[in-house]
């Protein structure tokens, strides 16, 4: 049996002895590729009232943070320039506020930031958006847990499945695909996983259907689901919103991640990482990666250096997992 317990330590200080009074942090400047990415040299943020100052051991990359830098949603999520950039991390406690009740200098936490700060070698977050990291659970992993993890709950939860059920799933082997996937089949849902062939072996491993995307890709799903199709969760684009309505899935029980003005047409849902984001969700979730109930790839590392080749890679749109900066 995996042990799922928790690092836990004695409060003794408030901060590492050790603490520079300088980090090297992601930023950019301006809206662009990948080539506005940088690492600075920059303060040391300060863990003040209930803050906690995490000394960043993995940090995951995302999509959504390639399209915000891009500018692609900077009406929905602004940037402030100069900008950092991460969510997901994990790490050590190397300072508390005043204020902070839960953890202590030394603990070995996940969780995230929403000031997009996570990508560097130190983060300061509330209290409450951190978790403690079971003992058995990688860095890598740990740290590249939060949004996936937390969108796919989010998506899983939006459809409300029920053992027995059938329900399709889009990119299916993708980062938040590959663990929609896999928290339905431990429901027991009848998972019908759409995904290139490379990724169906996977797929079947896990104990989904794999089906092959592209053309008369409606009619292989209708083959596959013999006893016809309660939901639908879109990891990929507003095309599977559409198929959803023309499988005969109710608007009420399809789920899009990302493809907002798509579901508005027809009034799908569209939960995400937010309507998850709860220390109760976080730690359910790491405890499910800890023992096996789902499993999270980490496709590659890289240095705090290497961020552009980071979201090189990720920007393919091709990886089977996560990809992970490691300050």
């Amino acid at each position: 049996m995996t042990d799922s317990t928790p690092d836990t330590h004695t409060p003794t200080t408030t901060r590492d002895a050790d603490l520079p009074t300088t980090m090297r942090a992601v930023r950019f400047d301006a809206y662009g590729d990948r080539s506005v990415l940088r690492v600075d040299e920059v303060p040391v943020p300060e863990a003040t009232g209930d803050r906690v100052l995490v000394r960043v051991r993995a940090a995951g990359t995302n999509p959504g943070e390639a399209a915000i830098r891009q500018g692609a949603m900077a009406e929905q999520f602004p940037a402030t320039f100069p900008s950092g950039q991460g969510t997901d991390l994990a790490g050590v406690v190397a300072a508390i506020g005043e204020d902070v009740t839960q953890w202590a200098v030394g603990d070995e936490v996940l969780g995230w930031s929403w000031e997009r700060s996570s990508q560097a070698e130190f983060v300061s977050v509330p209290e409450g958006q951190l978790v403690a990291k079971p003992r058995r659970l990688s860095w890598e992993i740990a740290g590249a847990l939060d949004v996936a993890a937390t969108t796919a709950y989010a998506a899983v939860r939006a459809v409300d499945p029920r053992p027995g059920e059938t329900v399709v799933v889009s990119s299916a082997a993708g980062g938040v695909g590959g663990i929609v996937t896999q928290l339905l089949v431990a429901k027991g849902v009848d998972v019908i996983a759409v995904a290139s062939d490379a990724n169906h072996e996977w797929l079947r491993s896990v104990g989904a259907r794999p089906v092959a995307y592209g053309d008369g890709l409606e009619d292989r799903v209708r083959q596959a689901a013999t006893n016809g199709i309660d939901a639908l969760i879109d990891t990929h684009g507003p095309e599977y919103v559409r198929l959803g309505i023309a499988l005969g899935v109710p608007a009420a029980r399809i789920e899009t991640i990302i493809a907002y003005e798509a579901a508005a047409e027809v009034g799908a849902k569209t939960d995400g990482s937010v309507d998850a984001a709860s220390q109760e969700v976080l730690a359910e979730l790491a405890g499910h990666a800890a023992d096996g109930t789902i499993t999270v790839p980490i496709v590659a590392t890289y240095p705090l250096d290497a961020v552009q080749d980071a979201y090189a890679e990720l920007e393919q749109g091709h990886a089977r997992g996560k990809i992970v900066l490691v300050p």
